[in-house]
């Protein structure tokens, strides 16, 4: 009962934020066929639409683009070669767009594409330049959908320590744009700890991210995405020190954004540094 009262009363600070950062995983997204699930995508663009139409500054970091290009092209799983993934990523990313864009329309909103790739943020003016880009968006209440440039970043997508399916690339853009919030949409409740019974249960909140946090997490493979909760976690841990909230949570499960940003007890929340 305790840590649902302390849980609680952190969590009465997220509907303080103004600015944060969406990222929304391919599993989410996408069907364990590999077929986009416009269902699930057209419920968090509403959701999402109504907190711009509430005056906060919204940003989506999106997985999916490769998911989608195989859907295009008939594969049943996710290519290992460099220039199929690439291929994908051609493909799907037009086809992801066109929905966002299409959904987000309905809703009232409109939306303006960016890629990127983890070499942008080592390059000072294509960094520079990004952030005018998004923060110009903001301004004109514009929602930036922003993916990794997979057509061209050969090295994040076939590498194991890549940007771990735009978790960390969400952590970047938090941090580029100075969010007040990071929300990290999985198909899991959050991160989990096992209990004296042999099960598990969901950890509602993290003060600070330690190796024995890390130690809970158990492998995790996908033929549709390339995170985990590792990647997640390394995320969060990244936009904390830099003094964000972040909450994992599962982007599946209905009105979950609305949740978080009324201060419910949902998905695991990760405290900023110093509080």
């Amino acid at each position: 009962m305790r840590r649902v009262q302390k849980s609680l009363k952190y969590r009465r600070l997220i509907p303080e934020v103004r600015r944060l950062v969406v990222k929304i995983g391919s599993r989410v997204l996408v069907q364990k066929t590999g077929r986009p699930d416009t269902r699930c995508m057209r419920r968090l663009v509403r959701e999402l639409a109504r907190l711009r139409r509430d005056g906060y500054e919204v940003v989506i970091v999106t997985s999916g683009a490769i998911g989608a290009g195989m859907e295009a092209l008939g594969m049943n799983e996710r290519p290992t070669d460099v220039a199929d993934l690439q291929m994908s990523a051609a493909i799907g990313q037009t086809r992801l767009m066109s929905r966002y864009e299409e959904f987000f329309a309905a809703a009232g909103c409109r939306v303006g594409q960016i890629l990127l790739t983890h070499d942008d943020f080592r390059h000072k003016i294509r960094l520079s330049n990004a952030r005018r880009t998004i923060e110009n968006l903001v301004r004109h209440k514009v929602i930036p959908v922003i993916n990794e440039n997979d057509v061209v970043a050969d090295e994040e997508i076939k590498a194991d320590l890549a940007l771990g399916d735009n978790d960390l690339l969400a952590a970047l853009v938090v941090k580029l744009i100075r969010a007040d919030l990071l929300v990290l949409l999985t198909t899991t409740d959050g991160l989990r700890d096992s209990t004296a019974a042999g099960r598990s249960r969901r950890v509602r909140y993290l003060e600070s991210i330690t190796p024995r946090t890390f130690a809970l997490v158990t492998a995790c493979s996908s033929q549709l995405s390339k995170g985990g909760m590792a990647s997640k976690l390394r995320a969060a841990q990244s936009v904390a020190r830099a003094g964000c909230f972040c909450v994992m949570a599962n982007g599946r499960a209905p009105a979950v954004v609305s949740r978080i940003m009324r201060g419910d007890d949902v998905g695991t929340l990760i405290l900023a540094a110093g509080l």
